[in-house]
């Protein structure tokens, strides 16, 4: 029994490194309940994808140009609410991990997570 395009959480990735995309780009092509809607490589970028695609969920950086993670999450939820945010960051500042959560962040995760990890968070973050 297959699943349904109606099954499938589609995913933006918002990340301002293309190693960091295409790698969660693989990811995404490894899940068979996940499908890649399009990818951003900054959180003005992601905005706009969020209103042209709607997905269920955005796969969010936090250290981008032109608009940051935070400011992006604070827009996206503020704009599409049921479009959840998931931010997958390496070292920044606790204080910018809570301003991301206050911002309407489902949660936050390091970038070196396992796959299994990642994608436990994915399904939990638009169960």
């Amino acid at each position: 029994m297959g699943l349904t395009l109606d099954d499938m959480i589609r995913v933006v990735i918002a990340d301002d490194n293309d190693a960091v995309r295409y790698g969660l780009s693989v990811v995404m092509e490894l899940c068979e309940d996940m499908e890649l809607m399009g990818e951003a490589a900054n959180g003005k970028e992601a905005v706009a994808l969020c209103e042209q695609l709607h997905p269920d969920l955005v796969l969010m950086d936090l250290l981008m140009p032109k608009m940051d993670g935070v400011t992006a999450t604070q827009v996206i939820r503020e704009h599409f609410p049921d479009i959840q945010v998931l931010v997958l960051t390496s070292g920044v500042e606790p204080e910018m991990i809570d301003a991301a959560i206050e911002a309407g962040a489902q949660g936050c995760l390091e970038k070196h997570v396992t796959l299994e990890e990642l994608t436990d968070a994915i399904r939990a973050a638009v169960a």
